[in-house]
């Protein structure tokens, strides 16, 4: 009760202050309405709403039944781990049990028997849902810290992992990186993945016991060592790129790469007495809801905002359905004290009854119409309600009319195609011969080339004459003496010359016959 009471204390300055009320009712002059703010939900006990994996499989000791010794006394090996023994036993789930006073109980690997095999565990710890922390990070080892682990955040449920921050004996030689601590970061500086040995080297394990990720050291760069500066704190937040998601996390893991040693190097003819053992893991924060909700509670096995500001999801990520005539936007805690709510609007909460399914920020009057209509839709839509597509866009049926992916661009062939409009399942308007989705193809019997054109013959049906061959479809190559697309022209017909040419060719065999018969006349005279 009294550790309980200490750890609410330690938390107090981060889990009470500002941000802790939604909305308030008020009257103005217009009459009585809600006035929002930007909120979030207190920190708590995150150990208590999460899910633990330990890995590889058969890391945890116990199956088969194995004996292991202690620094202390190496060579004492009376202690057993026993899976099927429940007095015995040392599973995952005791990392986050009650413990009874004077007697802490512990998730416990296997020894290192396998050395020089590295010794390595993981132990993961998932929420599915994001949070944000709000004090360090506290690991409780029994029988010593790592020499090396390192910890490790995912902000996507475990798809992608990123270091968070590296702990060794001798950061250089396990990391190649200097060993640095997170006091002596700058306001610059303070979301650096670092290494630090504070919590590597031996001590003895009935003294130091605890590894820590220092969330607290982070936030007094800015909001000073008590922490009473937080207003400072959260413009920095808001204000520091990159710094907000520092602090937010969907899943942690804790990668194990070396046990405690007891100050030595490695004993091979005890191995016994090397391996993890970890009582406790204390993560506090607060679910994450984008500074629209107050209230986080654990329904249908998970953590979920209550959400306000006419949000909803899981994080307070999106507008409610008819709250969509502005884009969603996260709270921000500017400006000090009480920050911008970023509500959604109701439709009809401004000029009338208007939505615009989240592609405008905008609506205006048209008086002489009588109307109310969306300005400058984005996302390719058009319309009083941005609810159509721009031309040469059509909408995509797999998506929610209010998604930013609603409309898809046409890319009609400019060729093929009659313009770049195309109707609402995507297929252009083609020009003749020209098919496809997108007319960038072309019908049976025609040809591309730079656009659709008519076969001019085709193998198959014979259609060049006069014994001509096709051509790739597009010309007959003709034989000697035929002309034309088909070939079914004699290059006598219609030719100027070719009479002419008859002639002289008919004078001059006329010419050869008489020379001809007068020499045969002349031999019968001889």
């Amino acid at each position: 009760m009294l550790y309980l009471v200490a750890l609410l204390s330690h938390c107090l300055p981060l889990a009470m202050g500002q941000y802790d009320i939604c909305k308030s009712w008020v009257t103005t002059d217009d009459g009585p309405s809600w006035e929002f703010y930007a909120c979030q939900p207190k920190a708590m006990r995150m150990k208590d709403y999460v899910t633990v994996r330990v890995d590889p499989a058969g890391i945890t000791c116990g199956d088969p039944p194995e004996r292991f010794c202690t620094h202390e006394n190496p060579y004492l090996c009376s202690d057993e781990c026993d899976a099927s023994n429940p007095d015995l036993a040392h599973p995952p789930k005791l990392m986050f049990d009650s413990e009874d006073e004077g007697l802490a109980t512990y998730w416990q690997s296997v020894t290192w028997r396998r050395y020089p095999e590295p010794l390595l565990a993981n132990i993961t710890l998932s929420w599915n849902k994001s949070i944000e922390l709000t004090d360090d990070i506290v690991i409780t080892f029994e029988y010593g810290r790592p020499t090396i682990m390192m910890l490790e955040k995912s902000l996507d449920n475990g798809r992608t992992w990123h270091p968070y921050q590296y702990y060794a004996d001798d950061c250089m030689e396990a990391f190649s990186m200097p060993a640095r601590r997170v006091r002596d970061l700058s306001t610059t500086s303070a979301n650096r993945v670092l290494c630090t040995e504070e919590y590597s080297r031996w001590a003895g394990s009935k003294k130091e016991k605890t590894v820590r990720f220092e969330v607290r050291d982070r936030f007094a760069i800015f909001a000073g060592p008590d922490l009473k500066n937080m207003d400072n704190l959260y413009t920095r937040l808001e204000s520091a790129k990159g710094l907000k998601d520092f602090f937010t996390v969907t899943d942690l893991r804790m990668r194990l790469l070396r046990p405690a040693l007891g100050g030595t190097y490695v004993q091979r003819e005890n191995l016994y007495k090397y391996f993890y053992a970890v009582s406790n893991i204390e993560v506090t924060g607060r679910c994450k809801c984008n500074l629209h909700a107050n209230l986080c509670t654990f329904k249908e096995g998970s953590l979920q905002c209550e959400c306000e500001h006419n949000t909803t999801g899981q994080d307070c990520g999106k507008c409610k359905k008819n709250f969509r005539s502005r884009s969603w936007r996260a709270g921000s805690y500017l400006p000090l004290p009480n920050g911008s709510p970023n509500a959604c609007a109701a439709a009809g909460s401004a000029f009338g009854n208007c939505e615009c399914y989240g592609h405008s920020n905008r609506c205006s009057y048209i008086d002489f119409l009588n109307v109310v209509t969306c300005v400058s839709c984005k996302h390719n839509t058009r319309g009083q309600h941005c609810q159509h597509c721009r031309l040469g866009f059509y909408r995509n049926s797999s998506a929610e009319l209010d998604d930013e992916n609603v409309c898809i661009e046409c890319n009609c062939n400019q060729i093929g195609s009659m313009h770049d409009r195309c109707n609402e399942t995507g297929y252009c308007e083609c020009k003749e011969g020209a098919t496809g989705p997108k007319c960038d193809d072309c019908l049976p019997n025609y040809y591309w080339r730079q656009g659709c054109f008519p076969n001019v013959c085709d193998d198959e049906l014979l259609l060049c004459q006069n014994g001509g061959t096709c051509y790739q479809n597009q010309r007959c190559i003709c034989p000697v003496g035929f002309k034309g697309v088909l070939c079914q022209q004699s290059r006598c017909e219609a030719d100027k010359d070719c009479d002419g040419a008859s002639s002289v060719r008919s004078s001059l065999g006329a010419v050869l016959l008489g020379v001809l018969a007068l020499q045969l006349h002349g031999w019968g005279d001889l």
